[in-house]
């Protein structure tokens, strides 16, 4: 075969490649749909494989992304699909760059037996090895089941579109968006394959390139409307504030946004008692800030927790956290949950508050309780009213700050630029710990 029939070749393979749904969904993930690919002509079986893997720019981060290719096989996994994926997770190690995945198979070639428990592995493991070096972001746009579900869940952010089925289970059932967002499993879901990735697009925009790199800065924008009753609105950048896992623990927000340009971590809880849901998401969301150095702002007005096991769990993420933490206590913070979120716990470097917060080792009615209890037996509204003077004369935020427990009384019209002045004060922060693999509070 003459040069000029192999270069015919490769141009059909290549064009042929390029018309995939695959290549096109690439093509909207990185940025003017440039990208380079890795392995372009690896074989699988009797075609070409079943995932194409290339590095770009998307948002303008340097990445690593791989989209699978239902167009060939169902994209179902393979020897050649997954030693391309290794060679992809390799160079992503090798030059702290954050994965894009984005996910459709149908399972795996069947035809290669147990071969498939090693391909799987080896994904599996190399998602593993990066937790907490790089970024990774999982776009579900299809089916993906059984093992391939573990390896698209283990990254840092799942975002499914509205076909994607993202279960253990490969029988087909179950492993829609609602079940998704029920437990948690995902961050974003989208309406359609434009939309999802758009939506990853977007969350790079946040995201380091690395556990070594800083977030990227952008130009300051004030805020929507600097009056509004919704503090995040009211403090961080216009437009700037993208909310993750909104419909999985309602009573707390999580999310990123810019405070004059600059990346910040977000926690705000409602007022309500924190229960599982709610304190898992805030582990996860603060667990993650910390290993990319992102600084968080919890905005913290609860009644407490109502299950002790998330509870400890969130406590140990915010004590473990070394990145920069400031707090601002915005209505209620009394005993574990200001001691976890405020407090000596969670080691928080500067702590806040409104003045009308309302802080104390015990809740009003419990505080109270103990004080006058022969009072307390009174009808409803005396009690009522014992509760609110001790409200008013213990656990007022000028009382705490008199005694150490909050640096700073503030007016809500003046978070944003008091959270500006201690995040700049504490951008050199640097902490040592104690050697350790991890902490074992889960």
């Amino acid at each position: 075969m003459s040069m000029e029939q192999k270069q015919q070749v490769l141009d059909q393979a290549k064009a042929a490649i390029e018309n995939t749904s695959a290549y096109k969904n690439l093509q909207l993930l990185f940025d003017g749909g440039v990208f380079s690919e890795i392995d372009a002509y690896a074989k699988s079986e009797n075609g070409y494989a079943e995932v194409i893997a290339a590095h770009g720019t998307a948002n303008g981060c340097p990445i690593f992304a791989f989209a699978q290719n239902s167009d060939i096989a169902g994209g179902a996994m393979s020897t050649a699909q997954a030693a391309k994926l290794r060679k992809l997770y390799d160079l992503a190690v090798k030059t702290g760059t954050p994965v894009v995945g984005l996910y459709a198979s149908t399972g795996a070639r069947l035809t290669q037996g147990v071969d498939m428990l090693s391909s799987f592995g080896s994904i599996l493991n190399s998602v593993s090895t990066l937790s907490g070096v790089v970024p990774q972001i999982s776009v579900v746009l299809g089916p993906c089941l059984g093992i391939g579900a573990l390896n698209a869940s283990g990254a840092d952010f799942v975002i499914l579109s509205e076909k994607a089925q993202l279960s253990l289970a490969t029988n087909g059932e179950g492993g829609g968006c609602a079940d998704a967002e029920k437990y948690g499993i995902s961050h974003l879901t989208a309406k359609n394959t434009e939309d999802a990735i758009e939506k990853a697009r977007t969350l790079l925009g946040f995201m380091p390139s690395n556990n070594l790199s800083l977030a990227p800065a952008a130009d300051t924008d004030e805020p929507e409307d600097p009056q509004n009753t919704d503090v995040i609105k009211a403090v961080f950048d216009n437009g700037s504030f993208l909310e993750l896992q909104s419909a999985f623990g309602k009573n707390a927000v999580v999310g990123f946004a810019r405070l004059y340009g600059s990346v910040t971590g977000v926690v705000k809880t409602n007022g309500q008692t924190l229960m599982r849901d709610d304190c898992a998401k805030i582990a996860r969301f603060v667990k993650f800030c910390d290993a990319f150095t992102i600084p968080v702002v919890t905005f913290a007005d609860s009644k407490g927790f109502g299950c002790l096991k998330a509870a400890s769990h969130l406590t140990a993420a915010y004590a473990d956290a070394t990145t920069v933490k400031v707090t601002v206590i915005t209505g209620e913070a009394y005993g574990a949950f200001y001691v976890a979120v405020a407090g000596s716990g969670a080691n928080t470097d500067v702590t806040l508050a409104w003045a009308d917060a309302a802080i104390s080792p015990l809740p009003p009615e419990a505080g109270a309780e103990i004080m006058w209890e022969d009072q307390m037996n009174a009808p409803k509204d005396a009690r009522q009213a014992l509760v609110k003077t001790y409200k008013e004369k213990e656990c007022s935020a000028f009382k705490a700050a008199a005694n150490g427990y909050v640096q700073d009384v503030i007016a809500p019209q003046d978070t944003r630029s008091k959270l500006f002045a201690a995040l700049d004060m504490l951008s050199g922060k640097r902490v040592s710990r104690l050697p350790k693999k991890h902490g074992t509070i889960l």
